[in-house]
């Protein structure tokens, strides 16, 4: 195994952000592999998939089977200490025929399979595990960092920070949920004697997450509903509707209430701030595109935010075809844009020619001053801070504020998380719903190559979705690598795009694969928004449980969207059966709702990869659907703390939590 020297080791820890001891000990597990041996009583009623720990004596030396491509299983008969056989397998692991013996007791950890009425083996250890040491942490690590390593470093910043930890908890609410100190939940957490340690850890680090959320999303919207809009002329309702008549298409009922309910925010004295949440296709930038007339309407700019170029330019077309017969002027503000093209369009939109501005974070740039800014649009909003989405609204007078989001949240837990906002739901399609197919494929699979030169025949276009833009030890989830592998299999009709290319690259790529000059286009996540290709009637993603399902869902939604049967394919060798188990989540909906659901529920405290694109707040600890009566207890404790202690002293608490964490 190669060695990993202090100063390596060092560098990793700063890429990781993780540059001080306070920080190392803040990085928590994202799960706990444990040892915790099976009750007796829950040995009798098993369920399939269900893992297990087990105590006792191996039978019989495993005997080896082995098949083509290196494949192999080693099976062997386990009795444990309360008289019950089970025969185990355990593939691709021929020396356990000599690791294992029929004279010491092992540890087995597995999982039952109730059809073969069998265990398939997931690790097992030499003798009886002390319930001290049952619980081993795991943490999202670079593959250079040994854990061993990385525990040792969390056991010496705990020392080096004994004494140092400040409670963040109010002393009223730690003495009534009777919860441990900071310094006292992080020690258990890293190493836990029993579940019970990590149980109680992780109810102090939850709370205080939950409580501090709530609290900043009440004095969010105490802020707002104090700020009025004064001297606005109010929406032209007789011109809006006769606009209505004039789209090619009907809106769903959700649209029709979600567009009512923004029109009365916006002729509100208080100011509009609201999320509009919907699945892929429900139709909430035509929802955006009628708010945005109906504010031209009162003589006031919209400004329409979206993440990246690709997507920017896309609603920037899609707004000036919908608009060609009104006189309103759309004007594209991104970064890729001439120095030239840029000052005009800030010319516009200072003298107030520009009626709607469509960009990308340009838009909240200093140079950019807005002549009347009334209604801000955001799309994909968990793609920006708090931070840009106040400094662009800042730059109109109390400016009405619209969120779209592609993640749809169960109504009760958008209550609970988004308790600042007004929330807006479609569910509705305004077309026949996508007709896609997800299934799960192995790796080299002969089939995938057919299906994708099917597509590429029939004029059809393919996404090629890999995790990581290069990774020497993953060659398999490595854009670079796919795209050298398609490249010559298909030569001359594949198109490279990823997060590290040039605004006017990555447009070039995309513009490619829109016409069909390269019908594949291989990607990173960065297709996750922005693209819209009827054409695409496939999708082929390696390594898929690099990726939330909730990202996961949203790749997908980019094939289908002209009606015609789309097909997903997983590449997964199904090792994992957690995993295999996550991606048969969307073998088995397309109910963004539900995925959202499932998503938020497996993840684990601590977990935070593929959080930032799944749509929802960024938690470190808190899981918003299995802790969701916690978080209804923080929101109601917080209730009570603005009551008696006031807007100032609340904030006060955040300036104070800032300084620790600046420190």
């Amino acid at each position: 195994m190669k060695m990993t020297s202090s100063k390596q080791l060092l560098n990793l820890l700063y890429e990781m952000g993780l540059d001080s001891a306070a920080k190392v000990i803040e990085y928590l597990p994202y799960r706990y592999d444990s040892f915790l041996y099976t009750p007796k009583e829950s040995l009798a009623k098993l369920q399939d998939k269900q893992k297990i720990v087990l105590l006792g004596h191996v039978l019989e030396k495993p005997k080896v089977r082995r098949f083509r491509g290196n494949l192999s299983v080693a099976q062997f008969y386990f009795r444990d200490i309360y008289g019950r056989d089970y025969l185990v397998e355990a593939w691709n692991r021929p020396y356990l025929s000599n690791a294992l013996n029929t004279e010491d007791e092992f540890t087995l950890q597995a999982t039952y399979d109730q059809k073969g009425h069998k265990l398939n083996l997931i690790t097992e250890k030499k003798g009886r595990v002390k319930e001290e040491d049952a619980l081993i942490p795991k943490y999202h690590l670079p593959a250079d960092y040994p854990p061993h390593a990385f525990r040792q470093l969390i056991a010496k910043c705990l020392k080096v920070e004994e004494g140092k930890v400040l409670d963040r908890i109010p002393a009223e609410f730690q003495e009534k949920y009777r919860l441990l100190s900071r310094y006292e939940a992080l020690q258990r957490c890293h190493f836990p004697k029993n579940a019970e340690d990590v149980r109680q850890g992780q109810r102090v680090l939850k709370y205080e997450e939950a409580l501090f959320f709530s609290l900043k999303n009440q004095l969010i919207r105490l802020e707002n509903k104090s700020l009025t809009k004064t001297n606005r002329a109010p929406i032209d309702k007789k011109r809006f509707d006769n606009f209505l008549t004039t789209l090619p298409y009907p809106l769903t009922k959700d649209q029709q209430k979600a567009v009512n309910d923004a029109l009365v925010d916006m002729d509100s004295p208080s100011l509009m701030y609201r999320l509009l949440q919907g699945d892929v296709g429900t139709g909430k930038t035509l929802v955006a595109a009628l708010l945005m007339y109906a504010n031209f309407t009162r003589g006031e700019q919209s400004a329409f935010l979206a993440p990246t170029d690709s997507l920017a330019r896309q609603h920037y077309e899609s707004l000036c075809a919908l608009f060609e017969r009104e006189r309103i002027h759309v004007r594209l503000l991104v970064g890729s844009l001439s120095p030239e093209e840029h000052r005009n369009v800030r010319e516009d939109i200072e003298d107030g020619t520009a009626d709607i501005v469509v960009g990308t974070h340009a838009l909240f740039a200093k140079k950019v001053q807005y002549a009347n800014l009334g209604l801000v649009l955001i799309d994909e909003q968990h793609k920006f801070g708090v931070n840009q989405r106040a400094t662009l609204v800042d730059k109109g007078e109390n400016a009405d504020l619209l969120l779209m989001s592609a993640t749809p949240i169960p109504r009760t837990l958008s209550l609970t998380l988004y308790g600042d906002l007004d929330v807006s739901t479609l569910n509705e399609f305004p077309w026949k719903k996508r007709q896609v197919t997800t299934r799960i494929v192995p790796p080299k699979d002969v089939a995938t190559l057919k299906r994708v030169a099917l597509s590429v025949g029939s004029d059809h276009r393919v996404y090629i979705v890999a995790p990581q833009i290069e990774n020497a030890e993953e060659k398999s989830s490595s854009v670079l690598a796919i795209y050298e592998s398609y490249s010559k299999r298909f030569p001359g009709l594949v198109s490279l795009l990823h997060g590290k290319m040039s605004p006017e690259e990555k447009e070039e790529a995309v513009e490619r694969f829109r016409s069909g000059k390269t019908p594949i286009l291989i990607s990173t996540s960065v297709i996750e928004v922005g693209i819209d290709v009827k054409q695409a009637d496939l999708m082929v993603i390696y390594d898929p449980t690099h990726f939330a399902l909730s990202s996961l869902h949203q790749l997908r939604g980019r094939i289908g969207r002209s009606g015609e049967p789309a097909e997903c394919l997983l590449v997964y060798d199904g090792r994992d059966e957690d995993e295999l188990d996550k991606l048969n989540v969307l073998v088995s909906t397309e109910d963004g709702f539900q995925i959202a659901e499932e998503d938020l529920r497996r993840r684990g405290p601590g977990d935070i990869a593929g959080i930032k694109q799944s749509g929802l707040p960024d938690f470190l600890y808190v899981n918003p659907i299995e802790d969701i009566r916690m978080f209804e207890c923080a929101r109601d404790d917080a209730a009570k703390l603005l009551k008696e202690r006031g807007k100032k002293a609340c904030r006060a608490l955040f300036t104070d939590l800032e300084k620790v964490n600046r420190d």
